[in-house]
């Protein structure tokens, strides 16, 4: 039977259909969906890890045990992961080990955009790269064979267009993996430098392995079509070049872009005049067909910045301009803006009316930086606001520590701001943090994470008591304060920047797109008391607008937080 399936969850299927019994994984936009699509299969245990290096250790703990494991996350998050994961390499494995990562090509809902080939290179891992959805069910099944059959973990690489894109999948009913017995090897699994120095013998012997098993695999195919010109090419752009190109060219299209092949790509190129590589970002492929001395034609048209499409490639290399549906040109401009009625709202209206630098994070509260309210003044990493306020504090003392803060996420604080809370208590700076708790992972689409009572599939779990944590790490001054109420966080974010000691304030009220929240009545303006003094749209609130002269409420959007009735100097707002 086939079904239409989002990339992600055709990996998710794939997942199913192999036997995998273990996922874990920390939610990442475009990687998201695949662990929540395998969490719906109940013979598959599934859960979110406070960060990416949780998941891929629980996953590898798994695969020791001789299950077949998986862990997902975004390009970022493999750097977070890069520990684990390049020690894995020479342990190798027991289960089949899967490991997906979904890379971010113009950067939709990234701060960088990685090329996570780059990561399987330097790591001594195969990577297989997927190009539509049939394929990521595919290629997540056949990654299990490869993780098995050559002891090693495998990554495979999507993007964001192939993770959130729809094609037809083929289902077929679960195959059962029996566990694979756990037989004590510390020669194979313990790395100490006397051990894993005959591992990394292993490693490159596999890798010359893998590139064997590279230059004829089904998954690197050629497609002749009797043309003098070839295009090499992988994953999405492989479906841009089809579209702009047609049976006009040659190509090898490859599914597993680490090891690369070497007698393929020679071959290949011997039945071509011309050779162009299309890949997205670095050129990885056309770094390979130039050290074997092949010439090629690549990044000196293509560029390494952003995303491809057909309509670059048929302008590029044809010189036309594919008709395609184009948004109208009058349509206005819609930057990402906080939702209504958002709770970080009112902590970063009262650090812009302050003027306060604001060490900034991971998370919807990134948006704090966007016009009106212009409070952050750099996001780095997950995790990045503590470490970075406290090195600012440091060298700057007293000049910046009575009006410097870090803000970061309750799911942020528990991927890794928690460690750099504890620099600050342990090495004493006087930095104030605020942690944003809206009692959910926002950003990514409401994940649970380890402060809201429950785990991925919803059931009951333990909750991490932040005031509690918070003391325990060191800090003496934790306090919580309403994002709604804005004297209550004014007094509190003035208070806790006099303060000659480290401290936490708790900004905390549940976001306001979650279900269970009940909202008050909209709030509404009254016209006669409006001057007109626009004072309620420097709070950059979605629902405010003006309309004949008058601040307008959208009823339709507003929760009734309240926000802009307590900023209100007339009482127009009701």
């Amino acid at each position: 039977m086939k079904k239409l399936m989002l990339g992600n969850e055709a990996f998710a299927r794939g997942l199913y259909e192999a036997g995998c019994r273990f996922a874990s994984s920390y939610p990442g936009t475009p990687s998201t969906e695949i662990t929540e699509a395998v969490a719906k299969y109940d013979e598959v245990y599934a859960e979110w890890a406070p960060n990416e290096k949780v998941a891929v250790e629980a996953a590898l703990g798994a695969c020791f045990a001789g299950a077949r494991a998986f862990a997902a996350m975004k390009h970022v998050g493999l750097n977070v992961a890069a520990d684990p994961l390049y020690t894995a390499a020479y342990t190798g494995v027991n289960g089949g080990l899967v490991i997906a990562v979904a890379d971010d090509p113009g950067m939709h809902s990234s701060q960088n955009e990685q090329d996570s080939r780059h990561h399987a290179i330097a790591s001594k891992v195969p990577m297989l790269e997927p190009s539509d959805s049939q394929e990521c069910k595919d290629f997540a099944m056949l990654g299990y064979e490869i993780s098995e059959t050559f002891d090693t973990p495998v990554l495979v690489r999507t993007a964001t267009r192939v993770a959130h894109s729809q094609s037809a999948v083929e289902q077929m009913p679960r195959t059962e993996k029996e566990l694979v017995p756990y037989v004590k090897n510390p020669g194979k699994y313990v790395m100490m430098p006397s051990n894993a120095k005959g591992r990394h013998v292993f490693v490159e012997e596999r890798m010359q392995k893998l590139v064997a098993y590279a230059e004829t695999a089904a998954i690197n195919k050629v497609e002749n079509n009797g043309s003098e010109i070839g295009v090499i090419t992988c994953g999405a752009a492989y479906q841009y070049a089809k579209e702009a190109l047609g049976s006009k060219v040659n190509y090898l299209k490859l599914g597993m872009t680490n090891p690369l092949p070497n007698q393929l790509f020679l071959d290949f190129a011997a039945q071509c005049k011309t050779l162009y590589v299309i890949e997205e970002l670095d050129g990885i492929l056309e770094q390979h067909v130039k050290a074997l001395g092949i010439a090629c034609k690549g990044k000196e048209i293509f560029g390494c910045i952003g995303e491809l499409n057909q309509v670059i490639i048929a302008e590029k290399l044809l010189g036309t301009k594919l008709e395609v549906t184009e948004y109208p040109s009058q349509l206005p401009v819609r930057p990402p803006v906080m939702c209504a009625g958002c709770p970080h709202r009112g902590v970063f209206y009262t650090l812009a009316k302050h003027h306060i630098t604001v060490s900034g994070d991971i998370g919807c509260y990134t948006l704090g930086a966007a016009k009106p309210l212009e409070s952050m003044d750099w996001t780095i990493c997950m995790g990045s606001s503590v470490s970075c306020l406290h090195g600012f504090n440091k060298v700057l003392g007293k000049q910046s520590q009575n009006k410097t803060v870090a803000v970061i996420g309750d799911s942020t604080f528990m991927h890794s701001g928690m460690t750099s809370l504890v620099n600050v208590a342990y090495n004493a700076s006087d930095s104030t943090v605020i942690i944003l708790d809206n009692s959910i992972t926002g950003m990514t689409g409401h994940q649970q994470n380890p402060t809201t009572g429950k785990n991925l599939k919803g059931d009951p779990a333990a909750a991490v008591d932040l005031e509690a944590l918070c003391k325990a790490i060191g800090i003496k001054r934790v306090r919580v304060a309403d994002p709604y109420k804005l004297a209550e966080m004014e007094q509190a974010v003035l208070e806790e920047l006099a303060a000659d000691e480290p401290s936490v304030i708790i900004s905390r009220r549940p976001c306001a797109l979650l279900k269970h929240v009940k909202h008050n009545a909209p709030m509404k303006v009254n016209s006669d008391k409006c001057k007109s003094c626009k004072m309620c749209l420097k709070l950059g609130c979605p629902a405010i607008s003006m309309k004949n002269g008058k601040a307008c409420i959208d009823h339709t959007q507003c929760v009734g937080c309240g926000i802009c009735a307590e900023l209100c100097k007339f009482q127009a707002i009701e």
